[in-house]
């Protein structure tokens, strides 16, 4: 069909924007619309091609409209040859279609492309437009409504010629009457009510339908801003950051040219100086050399040519000249050397320049990003409260890097700030602290990237400290270290929220409780101040239960074994049991403090041997090396043991003391995947770690409460990455370390407080398991390496 440019710029207009297909770019023929409710020709009748296709850009309203192809949208690629339109754009045998603008699939109708709704709008507003416009120019009348387009009501798709004058509700589609009548109706069983019955109804139900969805533009609006802008910075923030990175560079390579050059001048001025003595010694030698070959020239010709009368006139004069130069001293030894390198260190160079540098960015997002802790709601005037936020991707997955720009403000019931800082755990979550200076509601509002967080801002409410309730906690008795009396530290029982102390620079990674076993008492399950726990590689957690001489034996999932051990001082009897390991025969080694020797038990609890006997002073921990060695701290001799399994001392270091190989009550050791030893210096403060042979590596940690700090450190684990992870028995909480010693995050004991923690071990199946001393128990935690 020709393509009618109709006259009027109004009219065209709406025949451009409206009524043109965006496959063959031509005015439509038998409009269907999609799901998508965009509408598209049902065949192209034309004889001859049109002009290249090119895509369509997409358009916010019923897509009636095309534009020339922008690259930057391939939407659809431009085929050689046209496709005809949706009959011939769904490909041959499809069951499902997809919009060629929005790319939304949905089912074919049964009898393919035909069966799709007609657009009546199109068709009838086609009809109108098809009227010549006024000759003169005149702007056009209003549109008639959809019904009264064509002054004729709808005729119906099925059945030619008929109005559509019937609606069938379950069908929810318009018909007339012969598909309400007849042997073959489609619609026999179905309830059906004259059209405009429901035509206000639904009309109704529609402009509330439309009302909604237009409610929401504001909110796209203001969204599509939003990430415009955040685009924006991006691609600011880039452009910075390669400026910054070209300008450090440029710095560096200046700072190697200056020092290339100094090095240059220093060789240059080295090089002349040594020269300079070497050229000085050369002139004395050249000169001594000259003396010596002129005089003895000189004597020898007179000898052999001179007369008697002439040699008697010279052989004094020549005698002397000859003994002074016999006599002389010369500088026959060099004066300097030929050495001259240049010694550098390039491949730690290579290194630092290969990780130079780095670009800091984390995926968190505000809206999943979540607050929690005791200051959210509550906190007591004069004193630091802390929350801790734990970032989240888009997904709702923890992130793990820190740097993340999150902006935390506190503002009093007056108005006032209040004085509020943030601290970079750098493990992708943050502690806030903040200190109210007044009662009252205090509004806390948490910002990342200018977004307010989950559930910000909050309100807390700060209390006197006189008002506030004391904790059930805080009455319970305080635990004794094992090491006898003169302990002057006291274990910290926790409040039940891992955040209540903002001088516990806590780092959670939302870790959990799996299970806990045990209680004070005497009988199988029982514990009376357990200490050291260890696992097995057949899912075995041994734990010594030292004050009823005895030790337990559990599954991984904590359920009861068996128990051996038989109070007394005799071998194969247990005064004290205090720390406890596993060989790889599943022989249980365990460390008696009060009977001073380590005893060997088969896997059934029968007593096999025992070592250490006249030599060890009160062994605490014990652990086994990757060589079948036995590794016992003796903490009261302040030093370390290594056995053979046969019981001969292989070496032996340390002593009482603050230096590198000497110690302060030590109590538990650990082997890493390098044979390394790490032994707990539990009033040093501080984890040490030495090679197999017993040479000091290095140490890590101090006294105090802050991440990487201790108060008396005890039980200590390595994983299989080399993290070392230590019970911190004066803080009641559990640390995770790299491998050099550099704080990571700790295990969040929060579902149930931890109580003067000793031993601790690593399951088979990847928890972490801890001697809760004070709370005569042992608890597994979900341990996230």
């Amino acid at each position: 069909m020709a393509r009618h440019e109709p006259a009027s710029p109004v009219v065209r207009q709406i025949d451009q924007q409206f009524l043109i297909c965006s496959i063959c770019l031509d005015r439509y023929c038998n409009p269907k619309v999609l799901p998508c409710l965009h509408t598209f020709c049902e065949r192209w009748d034309l004889p001859n091609p049109p002009e290249p296709l090119h895509p369509p850009k997409p358009h916010p309203c019923l897509h009636t409209s095309c534009e020339r192809w922008d690259p930057s949208l391939h939407f659809l690629p431009a085929p050689p040859v046209p496709p005809v339109c949706l009959q011939n754009y769904i490909p041959a045998q499809s069951l499902s279609l997809s919009c060629p603008v929005c790319r939304q699939t949905s089912i074919l109708p049964e009898r393919g492309v035909p069966a799709l709704p007609n657009n009546f709008f199109i068709t009838n507003l086609m009809e109108v437009l098809q009227r010549d416009p006024d000759p003169c120019g005149a702007p056009p009348a209003p549109l008639p409504p959809l019904g009264a387009a064509t002054g004729q009501p709808l005729c119906c798709p099925n059945h030619e010629g008929k109005v559509m004058e019937f609606y069938c509700e379950p069908c929810e589609t318009a018909m007339c009457r012969e598909c309400t009548e007849g042997e073959r109706r489609e619609h026999r069983d179905h309830r059906t009510v004259p059209l405009r019955d429901v035509l206000e109804q639904h009309k109704a139900a529609l402009q509330h339908q439309l009302d909604a969805v237009r409610a929401r533009l504001p909110q796209l609006a203001a969204a599509v801003g939003l990430v415009a802008e955040i685009s924006r910075q991006l691609g600011q923030r880039r452009a910075e950051a390669e400026a910054e990175i070209g300008s450090s560079f440029e710095e560096l390579e200046a700072a190697l040219r200056q020092r290339r050059e100094v090095l240059l001048r220093d060789l240059e001025a080295t090089c002349a100086a040594k020269q300079q003595v070497l050229e000085a010694q050369l002139e004395v030698l050249r000169q001594g050399q000259e003396s010596i070959l002129s005089s003895c020239a000189f004597t020898e010709q007179a000898l052999h040519h001179g007369s008697a009368t002439e040699v008697l006139l010279v052989q004094k004069q020549m005698g002397e000249r000859l003994r002074e130069l016999a006599a002389r001293p010369f500088p026959e030894h060099p004066h300097e050397n030929a050495q001259l390198e240049f010694h550098a260190e390039p491949e730690g160079l290579r290194r630092s320049i290969q990780n130079l540098g780095a670009l800091l960015t984390t995926s968190a997002t505000a809206h999943t990003t979540v607050a929690t802790g005791e200051g959210l709601r509550q906190a007591v005037v004069g004193q630091p409260c802390s929350l801790s936020v734990t970032t989240k991707d888009k997904d709702g997955a923890l992130v793990r890097s820190g740097g993340a720009r999150l902006r935390f403000a506190v503002t009093g019931p007056d108005g006032a700030a209040a004085e509020a800082e943030v601290q970079d755990n750098r493990n992708g979550t943050y502690e806030l602290v903040y200190t109210p200076r007044c009662e009252g509601d205090f509004v806390l509002s948490i910002l990342l990237y200018g977004q307010p967080v989950r559930g910000s801002p909050f309100r807390a409410r700060a209390l006197r400290p006189s008002d506030v309730p004391p904790s059930p906690e805080e009455a319970k008795r305080r635990v004794k270290s094992p090491g006898g009396g003169h302990v002057r530290q006291k274990a910290l029982r926790r409040p039940a929220s891992m955040y209540g102390s903002a001088k516990r620079k806590e780092n959670p990674i939302e870790d959990e409780l799996i299970f806990r076993v045990g209680s004070r008492g005497r009988e199988k399950g029982e514990f009376t101040n357990l200490q050291g726990i260890s696992t097995s590689s057949a899912g075995r957690i041994v734990v010594a239960d030292s004050n009823n001489q005895c030790v337990q034996v559990f599954s991984n999932e904590g359920q009861f074994r068996l128990r051996f051990g038989v109070r007394g001082r005799s071998p194969g009897q247990l005064q004290r049991p205090t720390g406890v390991s596993v060989d790889t025969n599943g022989d249980i080694i365990v460390a008696d403090y009060d009977n001073r020797w380590v005893s060997v038990f088969s896997p059934e609890g029968k007593f096999k041997t025992k070592l250490g006997a006249g030599r060890l002073m009160g062994p605490k921990g014990v652990a086994v090396d990757r060589n079948g060695h036995i590794i016992v701290v003796d903490n009261k001799a302040c030093c370390v043991f290594i056995f053979q399994p046969n019981g001969k001392l292989v070496a032996r270091f340390g002593s009482r003391g603050t230096a590198e190989r000497q110690f302060a009550g030590p109590h538990f050791v650990a082997v890493n995947n390098k044979n390394e030893i790490v032994v707990t210096d539990f009033h040093n403060h501080s984890v040490k770690v030495y090679n197999a042979e017993g040479e000091f590596l290095f140490k890590f940690g101090s006294h105090g409460e802050g991440n990487g700090q201790f108060n008396a450190p005890t039980g200590v684990a390595v994983d299989s990455n080399g993290n070392i992870i230590v019970a911190d028995w004066g803080n009641s909480r559990i640390q995770v370390f790299d491998s050099a010693g550099s704080f990571l995050s700790y295990i969040n004991t929060a579902a149930d407080p931890l109580y003067g923690p000793q031993g601790l071990a690593l399951t088979s199946d990847g928890h972490v398991v801890v001697a809760d001393s004070g709370n005569h128990c042992f608890k597994a935690y979900r341990y996230l390496q």
